[in-house]
């Protein structure tokens, strides 16, 4: 039933398969016991709230565009491609290097994608699941074969390091994939996206910037992340699950029958919750935020791409992905995955 379902809400569409994944991690480390130098906290306290024990910040020149590039490159070559194969690439970011141009457009000079147009989305945590549902959407429809999505959040540019409840959460990285027009079966089961924008108070990065001087001042923000992390808590644990299984439900897919949840790399503790609510078995679950802490749009991509390196993920199988975050925005994308390292 599950099958036949599927491929009839594809008929009036291309086919769409994701062939190529890649990442790219900034190589310096701040452990919790670096942490513990500069503010009043420890690695127990932060290992039991979070379950992070570490994460990886740019150092120097790094940055989203530098990061987006390189996992951009082994993407592709993931799938067997080169840059000029590419019609479109999307950034999902919420801290780019520069507000324009797009890191998207960045990217695209940088690789070579001079076939590709280019353009960033903002939906933070969620954003790799919005690039995702727009690009496929453009493939299904024919205007475009191969897009490149990435995902990029540089957030140890932007949190308050003496800060506790926000400097001990967020690691950067970026994460990027290749979907395609397939020439099988559509192996992008469904993707469902929501936003609530009367919770946007509750998780929010403001821009600073000076009124002219000609008119009067404005009220200054410190460019910092805010967030009250006990209503994201209740939000994500109320919504999610619901969202999971409505996303399921529409290709009657049981959540018995899926082989792995991919949830976005909050706090362990809401990862938790969402298995436990779920009645998830603990091989179903895909989670490691203690490596890398929250990476925001760049946390999916990443937590497959060591799921598959670890030998953890097996081919073919079934895999729901699920962004939550700022906006408040979320995305659940069920797809099914098959992609081979062509470079093997």
């Amino acid at each position: 039933m599950f099958k036949e379902k599927f491929l009839a809400k594809s008929i009036n569409g291309y086919p769409v398969r994701i062939s190529g994944i890649g990442i790219a991690i900034p190589e310096h480390i701040i452990t919790n016991d670096d942490l513990s130098k500069i503010i009043d906290t420890n690695d127990e306290w932060i290992t039991t709230r979070t379950g992070i024990r570490e994460r990886h910040v740019v150092s120097g020149d790094e940055g989203a565009t530098s990061l987006s590039a390189k996992a951009a490159k082994e993407a592709i070559e993931y799938a067997g491609l080169t840059p000029p194969d590419i019609d479109i690439i999307i950034c999902a970011t919420s801290i780019p290097d520069n507000l324009y141009p797009s890191t998207a457009c960045e990217v695209q000079g940088q690789i070579g994608a001079k076939n590709a147009i280019a353009f960033n989305v903002v939906a933070a945590c969620s954003g790799f699941v919005y690039a995702m549902k727009i690009v496929h959407a453009f493939i299904t429809n024919g205007t475009y074969k191969r897009a490149l999505i990435i995902g990029a959040d540089i957030h140890s540019r932007a949190i308050d390091w003496t800060d506790r409840s926000t400097c001990i959460l967020f690691g950067d990285a970026a994460g990027a994939m290749v979907l395609e027009k397939s020439e099988g079966e559509n192996e992008i089961y469904n993707i469902n996206l929501y936003s609530d924008g009367t919770k946007s108070g509750d998780l929010y990065l403001p821009v600073n910037g000076k009124n002219s001087p000609l008119v009067k001042a404005n009220t200054e923000k410190k460019q910092f992340v805010f967030m009250n992390g006990k209503e994201i808590y209740k939000f994500s644990v109320r919504i999610i699950p619901d969202a999971i299984l409505k996303t399921l439900k529409e290709i009657d897919l049981d959540i018995n029958k899926l082989d792995y949840l991919i949830p976005h790399q909050a706090n362990i503790r809401i990862i938790e919750a969402l298995a436990e609510k779920l009645n998830l078995r603990d091989e179903q679950l895909i989670a490691n935020l203690q490596m890398f802490g929250n990476t925001s749009s760049a946390s999916i991509p990443v937590a497959l791409y060591n799921a598959i390196k670890d030998k953890k993920v097996k081919v073919p199988s079934n895999i729901a992905m699920v962004g939550f975050g700022s906006g408040l925005t979320w995305g659940v994308a069920v797809v099914k995955w098959t992609a081979k390292d062509k470079r093997l």
